[in-house]
């Protein structure tokens, strides 16, 4: 019996999940549980874990949590013969994955630790039915999200499906709805959503429990993607299907090796999990990194200039290294883009989170902008202060970034910044191009460092806009006022930093 569809999978991922099916599984019992108990998990791949294989992989312990009153949606039509289409085969099909997985339904439900912290688990079983999504699945769905929000708890997804239960029909698609509503009502209440992609995550289940959550992490190798293996056009590249291709387009943040994934998932958790107050306006800002370069400020406006695009100056990776304990990285701009200048994520200091967003000296392009706008936005929902490096020679002006819609990303980032709720604090570390610069920069927390210059535009291209030979473009800068000792006086920024 095929299942999946609903114009994202496809049935293909389901008859493979049969098959892997009659390889066996632990067939556990519900109850409290520790890592490897009985399971093996350990050692196994995580693409091939069963359902609770897999919680058992990243959780300390966990706990099955209670299957919601009532089959189906309150019409009770999933419990008729058949399912609600009455589909000849569908309750023989059923009782073969119960057989099969010693699971009731293609997703298990649990309250876990990880990292010591009190996570609400949802871990699909791809061996049922290929963990398609149907009513009793949007039930469980559904009281796993209330739990959290209830609790304050953060929500893990670990998905393998390939889309909704075509032997539901439309009923099965919409459950798609309810996990939309339920994850936006968790994301407004800044409850962390983070998932797992493991293979196979395609159609409606990457497209609501995947592609919604705020840090997305997958296995190596996955297929990835709405489109399913046999809907897909016959032309199409597969490496566009893969976690692979997903990171390298934007649309997740990493792609973990098995025996990595506990840590990382621990680590993020730490970072993000911890319950906040949203909105405060008392909430500490966080403090500028002090200066890694020279403390001497420059006595000339292109003397800044040169010192500001030195080879050899300390760029991003070295503040961020200085700054922070440990820290992880998101990814992409969820458009299709990817800006290797610009490293945002969220990092431990003296046991405190700080959000981060850092220009890397190179040219900032749509992608960055908009990746660094979704950094921004997750840090505020979820009461996270946030740090920029500011750190680029202005935004990229090739004819590319104008078709990726560059003057509406950098606006999106003005905008992410102005309306933040939690404290912004930015430290020019660098290069202060334009407004590809000040998209960056915290309207009034903003320092600098002694190497350091901000301009409202390059010297050489002033000089050569007011028709200026190249002996003048000395005179020009030092008539910007770019030195951080000039914007000190003309009050742009609060301060100098001084050197570590």
């Amino acid at each position: 019996m095929r299942s999946g569809g609903s114009g994202g999978a496809g049935d293909g991922e389901a008859v493979s999940g049969e098959a892997d099916g009659r390889r066996g599984g632990d067939g556990a019992a519900p109850g409290e549980r520790t890592p490897g108990s009985g399971t093996g998990a350990a050692s196994l791949p995580c693409a091939r874990l069963t359902a609770r294989q897999a919680i058992a992989a990243v959780a300390d312990t966990y706990s099955e949590a209670a299957v919601p009153d009532g089959p189906g949606t309150a019409s009770g039509a999933s419990s008729a013969p058949d399912g609600p289409l009455g589909w000849q085969g569908y309750d023989d099909a059923r009782a073969r994955a119960r057989e099969r997985t010693g699971e009731d339904e293609s997703v298990v439900t649990a309250l876990a630790t990880i990292g010591g912290r009190e996570t609400v688990v949802l871990s699909f079983e791809f061996r049922y039915l290929g963990g398609s999504l149907g009513e009793r699945t949007g039930d469980r769905l559904e009281a796993a999200y209330t739990h959290a929000r209830g609790h304050g708890l953060p929500v893990v997804s670990l998905i393998a499906t390939g889309g909704s239960r075509m032997q539901e029909g439309m009923r099965a698609l919409t459950q798609l709805q309810r996990v939309a509503r339920q994850s936006a009502l968790n994301r407004a209440a800044g409850l962390p959503q983070l998932a797992v992609l493991r293979d196979p995550t395609t159609g409606g289940g990457w497209a609501t429990l995947g592609a919604a959550a705020d840090v997305i992490l997958a296995l190596p190798g996955a297929q990835v993607g709405f489109a399913g293996s046999r809907v897909r056009p016959p032309d199409a590249d597969p490496s566009a299907y893969t976690a692979e291709g997903q990171l390298a387009a934007g649309q997740i943040d990493a792609v973990v090796p098995p025996d990595r994934l506990r840590a990382t998932l621990q680590l993020w958790l730490q970072l993000l999990g911890e319950p906040r107050e949203l909105g405060a306006s008392t909430r500490e800002p966080a403090p500028p990194p002090e200066a890694l370069g020279p403390p001497e400020l420059p006595e000339t406006g292109w003397g800044a200039v040169v010192r500001a695009r030195a080879s050899g100056r300390p760029r991003a990776e070295a503040y961020l290294h200085a700054y922070f304990d440990d820290r992880e990285e998101i990814s992409g701009d969820r458009c299709g883009g990817v800006d290797p200048g610009i490293r945002c994520g969220f990092g431990r200091r003296q046991g405190r989170t700080i959000a981060f967003a850092a220009q890397c000296g190179t040219a900032t392009r749509p992608a960055g902008f908009r990746t660094a706008a979704r950094l921004v936005r997750l840090a505020d929902r979820l009461g996270i202060p946030v740090l920029t490096l500011v750190d680029t020679p202005g935004a990229a002006n090739d004819a590319a970034a104008e078709r990726a819609g560059a003057g509406a990303a950098i606006a999106d980032t003005f905008a992410a910044l102005a309306t933040a709720r939690v404290p912004v604090t930015s430290l020019l570390i660098g290069e202060g191009g334009s407004g590809g610069a000040l998209a960056l920069a915290a309207p009034d927390r903003l320092w600098a460092t002694p190497d350091s210059y901000f301009s409202v535009i390059a010297p050489e291209l002033a000089a050569a806009i007011l028709k200026r030979d190249a002996t003048q473009i000395h005179e020009t800068a030092d008539q910007l006022r770019i030195r951080p000792q000039d914007l000190l006086d003309l009050g742009v920024i609060r301060g100098i930093v001084p050197p570590a």
